[in-house]
């Protein structure tokens, strides 16, 4: 198991993690008929035989009624998708009922406790493989249906929900490290980053910034690897140091694309001066080339915020000067402020 994956179950060996993950991805009233405060994580010692073979795995239950739920939750950190998943699940889930029969943790009625299988996957492609055992298994004659096994898991693929806008707006720590993993902007990655401060400031919850912390020093040098992370001893550090970078690169990109502007811009300058006079044709591209360059810098901005740059805000883009382009990109306005600007 990689440090990635340890920090990760690290994470979610606390309630606080799991009770959000309950609450915001799970659907349906019953949720709201569970006892949350007595979500109780089961041991990693507590099953016997290969059940805990997968060390990057977490098993809670939590009270619903009178009985226990059980919550396997299952971590896949994996370049490919794993198509018999419903396959190895059933397994552990057979592993775990073997387990409470012979511990005769069973109901009144020596009944099995329902089991919930959550995978939580967070490859950077789609998981396009089924979710239920039944799509594996070849179609039987009619009459072998009722013998055949079944299972479904719930699937919680972190790059499809924040693509299709489906993880939850409000206050809720597992949306907060999804959209961290999924980040694509710097941008994006400090305003996650910034929720998790403002989410974890009480001092009852300096476990949970310690988790995070341990996760951030091991998974940070993917999401933004010019930052020392395991040099950052607190959050708030960790933001500071963030902020700081984010201004490094924006002033970089700006340099670095205006000084190509101005070279394309010595080439139009060139080829204009051949007809119209050398020296003016100089000043001429670079101040075209310049501007164009400063136009797509801005783009580029634009696009990450709003995934394509809206038709409106081009047209501003296309007749703004070059003064204007800097100053905009510049300003590192939020996407409500920057419909504004441009309108």
């Amino acid at each position: 198991m990689g440090e990635h994956d340890t920090a990760y179950k690290f994470l979610f060996s606390h309630r606080a993690l799991m009770r959000d993950l309950l609450l915001g991805f799970m659907e349906g009233d019953w949720v709201r008929e569970l006892d949350l405060d007595s979500l109780e994580k089961v041991s990693d010692g507590y099953a016997t035989g290969d059940l805990f073979s997968r060390h990057n795995d977490a098993l809670w239950r939590v009270r619903w009624k009178r009985e226990w739920i059980y919550l396997y939750l299952m971590l896949e950190f994996q370049s490919t998708v794993e198509r018999f998943m419903p396959v190895r699940i059933l397994t552990y889930i057979g592993l775990l009922y073997q387990d409470l029969i012979r511990r005769k943790e069973l109901s009144q009625d020596r009944r099995l406790p329902p089991v919930l299988p959550i995978v939580l996957y967070n490859g950077k492609g789609r998981w396009r493989a089924p979710v239920a055992l039944d799509n594996l298994i070849q179609p039987p004659p009619h009459a072998v249906l009722p013998y055949l096994p079944r299972l479904q898991f719930l699937l919680l693929d972190e790059g499809a929900l924040l693509h299709e806008g489906a993880l939850p707006g409000q206050r809720n720590l597992v949306a907060a490290i999804f959209r961290l993993e999924q980040s694509q902007a710097p941008e994006d990655l400090s305003r996650a980053f910034s929720h998790l401060l403002e989410w974890l400031k009480g001092p009852e919850q300096s476990e949970l910034r310690q988790a995070i912390l341990e996760w951030l020093h091991r998974r940070g040098p993917s999401l933004a690897p010019e930052i020392s992370w395991r040099e950052v001893r607190n959050l708030q550090e960790a933001n500071t140091m963030l902020e700081e970078r984010i201004q490094e690169w924006k002033a970089q990109f700006r340099r670095e694309g205006l000084t190509k502007g101005r070279e394309e811009g010595r080439e139009i300058g060139l080829e204009e001066g051949r007809e119209e006079g050398r020296e003016e044709g100089r000043k001429e591209g670079r101040e075209e080339g310049s501007t164009a360059e400063a136009r797509n810098i801005l783009r580029r901005q634009l696009a990450r915020r709003f995934g394509t740059v809206p038709e409106h805000i081009d047209v501003k883009l296309n007749g703004a000067s070059r003064e204007q382009l800097e100053d905009w990109i510049d300003r590192p306005y939020e996407v409500e402020e920057l419909e504004d600007v441009f309108r």
